[in-house]
Protein backbone atom coordinates (compact mmCIF):
# COMPACT_ATOMS: atom_id res chain seq x y z
CA UNK A 1 0.00 0.00 0.00
CA UNK A 2 2.51 2.40 1.09
CA UNK A 3 4.43 1.34 -2.61
CA UNK A 4 1.31 2.55 -4.28
CA UNK A 5 1.14 6.27 -2.47
CA UNK A 6 3.87 6.83 -3.27
CA UNK A 7 3.52 6.05 -6.70
CA UNK A 8 0.48 8.51 -7.00
CA UNK A 9 2.71 11.19 -5.59
CA UNK A 10 3.19 14.20 -7.88
CA UNK A 11 6.64 15.33 -8.26
CA UNK A 12 8.24 18.64 -8.68
CA UNK A 13 8.71 20.08 -12.37
CA UNK A 14 11.84 20.35 -13.77
CA UNK A 15 11.21 23.07 -16.65
CA UNK A 16 8.94 26.23 -16.91
CA UNK A 17 5.75 25.34 -19.45
CA UNK A 18 3.23 27.67 -20.98
CA UNK A 19 4.34 31.40 -21.51
CA UNK A 20 7.18 30.75 -18.87
CA UNK A 21 8.77 28.72 -21.18
CA UNK A 22 8.55 30.67 -24.00
CA UNK A 23 10.32 33.16 -22.12
CA UNK A 24 12.70 30.70 -20.73
CA UNK A 25 13.54 29.56 -24.41
CA UNK A 26 14.22 33.06 -25.72
CA UNK A 27 16.45 33.92 -22.61
CA UNK A 28 18.25 30.09 -23.00
CA UNK A 29 21.63 31.96 -25.64
CA UNK A 30 25.04 32.34 -23.55
CA UNK A 31 25.33 35.29 -21.54
CA UNK A 32 27.36 36.69 -19.13
CA UNK A 33 24.45 37.79 -16.36
CA UNK A 34 22.68 34.47 -15.84
CA UNK A 35 20.07 33.49 -13.78
CA UNK A 36 20.07 30.64 -11.97
CA UNK A 37 16.70 29.31 -11.18
CA UNK A 38 13.63 26.42 -10.59
CA UNK A 39 10.71 26.90 -12.57
CA UNK A 40 8.68 26.46 -9.38
CA UNK A 41 10.36 29.00 -6.91
CA UNK A 42 8.92 31.65 -5.97
CA UNK A 43 12.04 33.32 -5.08
CA UNK A 44 13.28 32.93 -8.59
CA UNK A 45 10.23 34.25 -9.97
CA UNK A 46 10.81 37.86 -7.97
CA UNK A 47 14.22 38.09 -9.91
CA UNK A 48 12.92 36.93 -12.98
CA UNK A 49 10.33 39.44 -13.17
CA UNK A 50 12.51 41.36 -12.25
CA UNK A 51 14.93 41.24 -15.20
CA UNK A 52 12.01 41.40 -17.40
CA UNK A 53 10.64 44.21 -16.17
CA UNK A 54 13.92 46.28 -16.96
CA UNK A 55 15.05 44.92 -19.83
CA UNK A 56 17.88 43.80 -18.68
CA UNK A 57 19.60 41.02 -20.88
CA UNK A 58 20.25 37.50 -19.64
CA UNK A 59 20.63 33.63 -19.79
CA UNK A 60 18.08 32.05 -18.26
CA UNK A 61 19.48 28.61 -16.60
CA UNK A 62 17.27 25.78 -15.24
CA UNK A 63 18.85 23.90 -12.00
CA UNK A 64 16.98 21.03 -10.33
CA UNK A 65 17.19 21.79 -6.83
CA UNK A 66 17.65 18.62 -5.46
CA UNK A 67 20.83 17.90 -7.76
CA UNK A 68 22.69 20.87 -7.19
CA UNK A 69 25.18 21.32 -10.04
CA UNK A 70 29.09 22.41 -9.74
CA UNK A 71 27.95 25.99 -11.67
CA UNK A 72 25.44 26.48 -8.61
CA UNK A 73 27.58 25.80 -5.63
CA UNK A 74 30.27 27.77 -6.88
CA UNK A 75 28.02 31.03 -6.04
CA UNK A 76 25.93 29.40 -3.38
CA UNK A 77 27.57 27.16 -1.36
CA UNK A 78 24.54 26.18 0.32
CA UNK A 79 22.94 25.23 -3.42
CA UNK A 80 20.08 27.50 -3.02
CA UNK A 81 18.33 29.37 -6.10
CA UNK A 82 17.99 32.34 -7.05
CA UNK A 83 21.70 32.85 -7.94
CA UNK A 84 23.15 35.13 -10.14
CA UNK A 85 26.58 34.66 -12.24
CA UNK A 86 27.91 38.47 -13.87
CA UNK A 87 31.05 37.81 -15.31
CA UNK A 88 33.60 36.29 -12.79
CA UNK A 89 30.98 37.45 -9.96
CA UNK A 90 28.24 36.04 -8.45
CA UNK A 91 25.55 36.11 -5.58
CA UNK A 92 22.36 35.17 -4.24
CA UNK A 93 19.12 35.80 -2.00
CA UNK A 94 16.07 37.31 -4.26
CA UNK A 95 16.10 40.38 -2.27
CA UNK A 96 19.87 41.84 -2.96
CA UNK A 97 19.69 40.34 -6.65
CA UNK A 98 17.04 42.59 -6.86
CA UNK A 99 18.69 45.34 -5.40
CA UNK A 100 21.56 44.54 -7.45
CA UNK A 101 19.48 44.99 -10.39
CA UNK A 102 18.58 48.32 -9.63
CA UNK A 103 22.10 49.63 -9.31
CA UNK A 104 23.33 48.20 -12.34
CA UNK A 105 20.58 49.76 -14.31
CA UNK A 106 18.87 53.19 -14.61
CA UNK A 107 15.89 51.52 -16.99
CA UNK A 108 12.60 50.96 -15.60
CA UNK A 109 13.34 51.48 -12.20
CA UNK A 110 11.32 49.29 -9.01
CA UNK A 111 12.55 52.10 -6.84
CA UNK A 112 10.79 55.69 -6.50
CA UNK A 113 13.60 57.66 -7.84
CA UNK A 114 14.51 60.87 -6.07
CA UNK A 115 12.21 59.97 -2.58
CA UNK A 116 14.46 58.66 -0.45
CA UNK A 117 11.81 58.01 2.02
CA UNK A 118 9.53 56.23 -0.40
CA UNK A 119 11.87 54.10 -0.98
CA UNK A 120 12.79 53.28 2.35
CA UNK A 121 9.16 52.78 2.94
CA UNK A 122 9.10 49.98 0.32
CA UNK A 123 11.81 48.37 1.85
CA UNK A 124 10.31 48.30 5.08
CA UNK A 125 6.93 46.41 3.57
CA UNK A 126 9.48 44.69 2.07
CA UNK A 127 10.70 43.13 5.46
CA UNK A 128 7.50 42.56 6.21
CA UNK A 129 6.71 40.39 3.55
CA UNK A 130 9.54 38.06 4.14
CA UNK A 131 9.46 37.99 7.85
CA UNK A 132 5.54 37.58 8.06
CA UNK A 133 3.65 37.12 4.88
CA UNK A 134 5.84 34.39 3.71
CA UNK A 135 6.58 32.34 6.55
CA UNK A 136 2.86 32.19 7.10
CA UNK A 137 1.91 31.26 3.19
CA UNK A 138 4.20 27.95 4.19
CA UNK A 139 2.75 27.33 7.44
CA UNK A 140 -1.02 27.40 6.63
CA UNK A 141 0.73 25.08 3.06
CA UNK A 142 2.55 22.81 5.73
CA UNK A 143 -0.21 22.42 8.36
CA UNK A 144 -1.54 19.22 8.74
CA UNK A 145 -4.26 19.72 10.90
CA UNK A 146 -7.33 21.03 10.45
CA UNK A 147 -7.02 23.14 13.39
CA UNK A 148 -3.14 24.69 12.61
CA UNK A 149 -4.70 24.95 9.04
CA UNK A 150 -7.28 27.78 10.42
CA UNK A 151 -5.27 29.64 12.84
CA UNK A 152 -2.37 29.75 10.21
CA UNK A 153 -4.87 31.00 7.12
CA UNK A 154 -5.77 33.72 9.90
CA UNK A 155 -2.41 34.56 10.59
CA UNK A 156 -1.70 34.79 6.23
CA UNK A 157 -4.97 36.93 6.49
CA UNK A 158 -3.59 39.15 9.11
CA UNK A 159 -0.51 39.95 7.81
CA UNK A 160 -1.93 40.60 4.23
CA UNK A 161 -4.39 43.49 5.57
CA UNK A 162 -1.60 45.10 7.03
CA UNK A 163 0.38 45.42 3.67
CA UNK A 164 -3.03 46.59 2.34
CA UNK A 165 -3.70 49.23 5.04
CA UNK A 166 -0.06 50.97 3.85
CA UNK A 167 -0.72 50.58 0.28
CA UNK A 168 -1.95 53.49 -2.01
CA UNK A 169 -5.70 53.72 -1.41
CA UNK A 170 -6.69 52.91 -4.84
CA UNK A 171 -3.72 51.14 -6.51
CA UNK A 172 -4.18 48.75 -8.41
CA UNK A 173 -0.45 48.18 -7.40
CA UNK A 174 1.33 49.40 -4.06
CA UNK A 175 2.59 52.57 -4.92
CA UNK A 176 -0.48 53.72 -6.99
CA UNK A 177 -0.54 52.82 -11.08
CA UNK A 178 3.00 52.16 -11.25
CA UNK A 179 4.14 48.42 -11.10
CA UNK A 180 7.25 48.31 -8.04
CA UNK A 181 9.56 46.93 -5.76
CA UNK A 182 6.94 45.79 -3.22
CA UNK A 183 4.52 44.36 -6.04
CA UNK A 184 7.47 41.84 -6.99
CA UNK A 185 8.38 40.83 -3.73
CA UNK A 186 4.81 39.10 -3.33
CA UNK A 187 3.53 38.91 -7.03
CA UNK A 188 5.27 35.21 -6.71
CA UNK A 189 2.86 34.41 -3.76
CA UNK A 190 -0.05 36.15 -5.01
CA UNK A 191 0.13 34.09 -8.28
CA UNK A 192 0.64 30.39 -5.57
CA UNK A 193 -2.54 31.80 -3.39
CA UNK A 194 -4.73 30.85 -6.20
CA UNK A 195 -2.71 27.91 -8.10
CA UNK A 196 -1.85 26.44 -4.82
CA UNK A 197 -3.59 27.25 -1.51
CA UNK A 198 -6.65 27.63 -3.03
CA UNK A 199 -6.87 23.75 -4.35
CA UNK A 200 -5.02 22.68 -1.28
CA UNK A 201 -5.97 24.64 1.21
CA UNK A 202 -8.91 26.30 0.39
CA UNK A 203 -8.23 29.64 0.49
CA UNK A 204 -10.70 32.41 -0.84
CA UNK A 205 -10.89 34.25 -4.04
CA UNK A 206 -10.53 38.27 -2.94
CA UNK A 207 -13.70 39.94 -2.40
CA UNK A 208 -14.91 41.40 -5.13
CA UNK A 209 -14.73 45.12 -5.24
CA UNK A 210 -11.89 45.61 -2.69
CA UNK A 211 -8.11 46.88 -2.70
CA UNK A 212 -7.36 43.14 -2.66
CA UNK A 213 -8.84 42.51 -5.14
CA UNK A 214 -7.89 45.08 -7.29
CA UNK A 215 -4.40 43.76 -6.33
CA UNK A 216 -4.33 40.27 -7.47
CA UNK A 217 -6.05 41.03 -10.78
CA UNK A 218 -3.59 43.68 -11.63
CA UNK A 219 -0.03 41.37 -10.85
CA UNK A 220 -1.89 38.77 -12.57
CA UNK A 221 -2.68 40.25 -15.54
CA UNK A 222 0.87 41.83 -15.57
CA UNK A 223 2.62 41.29 -18.71
CA UNK A 224 5.98 40.61 -17.24
CA UNK A 225 4.43 38.27 -13.79
CA UNK A 226 2.80 36.54 -16.62
CA UNK A 227 5.80 35.93 -18.75
CA UNK A 228 7.55 34.13 -15.91
CA UNK A 229 4.43 32.11 -14.87
CA UNK A 230 3.70 28.91 -15.94
CA UNK A 231 0.90 26.85 -16.74
CA UNK A 232 -1.11 25.75 -12.94
CA UNK A 233 -0.26 22.37 -13.34
CA UNK A 234 3.21 23.27 -12.59
CA UNK A 235 2.43 24.66 -9.47
CA UNK A 236 -0.43 22.25 -8.26
CA UNK A 237 2.36 19.34 -9.02
CA UNK A 238 5.65 20.73 -7.59
CA UNK A 239 3.71 21.98 -4.54
CA UNK A 240 2.38 19.02 -3.40
CA UNK A 241 4.65 17.85 -1.48
CA UNK A 242 4.50 20.91 0.42
CA UNK A 243 0.68 20.33 1.10
CA UNK A 244 2.07 16.75 2.66
CA UNK A 245 4.75 18.63 4.71
CA UNK A 246 7.03 15.46 3.56
CA UNK A 247 10.04 14.83 4.89
CA UNK A 248 12.94 17.20 3.47
CA UNK A 249 10.92 18.82 1.10
CA UNK A 250 12.94 21.93 1.30
CA UNK A 251 15.10 24.22 3.20
CA UNK A 252 12.00 26.80 3.58
CA UNK A 253 10.37 23.86 4.64
CA UNK A 254 12.25 22.44 6.77
CA UNK A 255 12.91 26.06 8.60
CA UNK A 256 9.07 26.38 8.99
CA UNK A 257 8.56 22.27 10.80
CA UNK A 258 11.53 23.51 12.67
CA UNK A 259 10.34 27.43 13.94
CA UNK A 260 12.97 29.20 12.64
CA UNK A 261 13.76 31.91 10.16
CA UNK A 262 13.84 30.93 6.41
CA UNK A 263 17.05 30.37 5.28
Amino acid sequence: MADDAQSNQKTYHKKPTGEALVTAKRHSKDHELKLYGSCFCPFVQRVWISLQFKGIAYQYIEIDPYKKPDSLLAINPRGLVPALKHGDWGCYESTVLMEYLEDISNSYPLFPPGDAKLRAQCRLWTDHINRHIVPAFYSYLQAQEMSMQIENASKLQNEISKLIDVAHPTGPYFLGTDFSYVDVQIAPWIIRMRRVLTPYRGWPEPEAGSRWASWVDAIENNPHVKATTSTDDLYLDSYERYAENRPDTSQVANAVNEGRGLP
